[in-house]
């Protein structure tokens, strides 16, 4: 009798088991790849229009950490998570002059600003000559409503996140953005 009791537990943690490890693993791996590969973000706010708009959610990849000129990253300023274009890169020189943009004295042209006229501005006014190693200039696409690195300075590598150009809401811009 007790027998035919301990096989009728084993059966029915064998059960358990069976049904329940599944979803196990399938929230591990939800959270390992929110954590570590992707994970959605919204954005706050104008200061990225006009290539993003306020409340788009986007798919913020967490692994790519190349950071390149002119890639949107989500970086953590003051407990938020704000979206901004980078600009410069470690040991270049920022400049805009007559709302051009210059790296290391020469032009680079701005595409994806729309009519978005920048003030002048050098990096020297936050006290450096060159950008330095581990730290980029970012800046919203939409110039006069960005808080950006024209005021709260240079961003650290290690508070930025990852990048992102891919858009999943609202459903008319799903798609790849640059």
């Amino acid at each position: 009798m007790e027998e035919k009791n301990n096989e009728k537990n084993e059966s029915k943690i064998s059960k358990f088991l069976k049904g329940t490890v599944p979803y196990i693993v399938i929230i591990i791996a939800v959270v390992l790849v929110r954590s570590y590969i992707i994970t959605p973000v919204q954005v706050e706010g104008l200061s990225m229009y006009s290539t993003l708009d306020n409340k788009e959610i986007l798919l913020l990849k967490k692994y790519d950490k190349s950071y390149q000129r002119f890639d949107i990253v989500v970086f953590n300023y003051n407990n938020a998570k704000l979206i901004k274009r980078v600009i410069g890169l470690p040991g270049e020189t920022v400049e805009y002059k007559n709302g051009k943009l210059y790296i290391n004295g020469k032009y680079v042209a701005e595409s994806f600003l729309n009519n978005n006229v920048t003030a002048d501005f050098t990096l020297e006014e936050l006290g450096y000559d060159k950008i330095p190693d581990g730290y980029y200039f970012v800046m919203g696409d939409n110039r006069t409503n960005s808080t950006d690195s024209r005021i709260i300075g240079l961003i650290p590598s290690e508070d930025i996140e990852g990048t992102t150009n891919f858009a999943i809401f609202p459903l008319d811009k799903i798609g790849v953005f640059n």
